[in-house]
C-alpha cells in the first residue's frame, strides 16, 4: 500500500489533495509521501528479520539516489544506515541526523579530504573497491592516528543477464575487487597497521 490515491476523482497525497499541493508551492514540485517511505522500510527491514531471524542486519540507503534532506531525516529516524560515495553525501548524512556509524563509504576513487572526514566522524566503514584505495586509506589513518574499518565489494564475475549499460558484476565492468584477487587483498588488510576489519 502506498498513500497516494484517488478520492472523488482527485488524486491525493496522505488524504491531502495533489491540486492543494501545487495551489501552495506551485508546478512543477516533488511531493512525497513519508508514510509511504516509512511503511516501504519497515517491510523491508521486517523482510530481513523473517529470512534471518536475530542475525543482525543494517538497511543503507543509497544517498545518490535521493538525497533530500527530509528524506534522509525520516530514515535516520527510522534507524538506517546510508551508503555513500562522496563528501557532500557525507555532510548531507550528518545535516539529516544520520549516525556516522551507519554510514558506509563507496565508490571508487575516493579523494584523501573525503578520507579524512569520513575518519574524523567514525564512519561504520569504507568499501574497498579498486586495487590501491587499501594502500591510500591505511597510509591517511596512519596519520591520523586512526584505524580504518573497511569492507570490499567483490566483482564475482556473473553476468545478471541485465541491461549492458548497468551490468556491475563481470570482470570488464569497473566495480569491485577482481573475485581473483580478493583473498590476496583480505590478507593484506588483515596485515596492515591502520586497517581493521569491519565486525558488525
Amino acid at each position: 500500500m502506498d498513500y497516494f490515491n484517488y478520492h472523488d476523482n482527485v488524486l491525493c497525497a496522505e488524504d491531502v489533495a495533489v491540486s492543494k499541493i501545487v495551489e501552495q508551492y506551485g508546478s512543477p514540485c516533488y511531493i512525497y509521501s513519508k508514510a509511504t517511505l516509512e511503511r516501504h522500510w519497515h517491510a523491508f527491514d521486517d523482510a530481513f528479520d523473517d529470512a534471518f531471524g536475530a542475525q543482525a542486519h543494517l538497511i543503507c540507503y543509497a544517498v545518490k539516489a535521493n538525497s533530500n534532506l527530509a528524506i534522509l531525516n525520516t530514515l535516520a529516524r527510522l534507524g538506517s544506515g546510508f551508503d555513500i560515495v562522496s563528501l557532500g553525501e557525507l555532510e548531507r548524512v550528518l545535516a539529516a541526523k544520520g549516525e556516522p556509524k551507519k554510514i558506509v563509504f563507496s565508490g571508487v576513487g575516493k579523494r584523501e579530504d573525503e578520507i579524512k572526514r569520513a575518519l574524523d566522524v567514525g564512519i561504520r566503514c569504507f568499501n574497498i573497491e579498486v586495487k590501491g584505495e587499501l594502500d591510500r586509506i591505511n597510509q591517511i589513518a596512519g596519520e591520523l592516528g586512526v584505524k580504518a574499518p573497511v569492507s570490499f565489494r567483490v566483482n564475482p564475475d556473473v553476468d545478471a543477464k541485465t541491461h549492458p549499460y548497468i551490468s556491475t558484476g563481470l570482470k570488464e565492468n569497473k566495480f569491485g575487487i577482481d573475485i581473483d584477487s580478493a583473498l590476496e587483498e583480505y590478507r593484506r588488510a588483515a596485515s596492515m597497521k591502520n586497517i581493521t576489519d569491519y565486525r558488525y
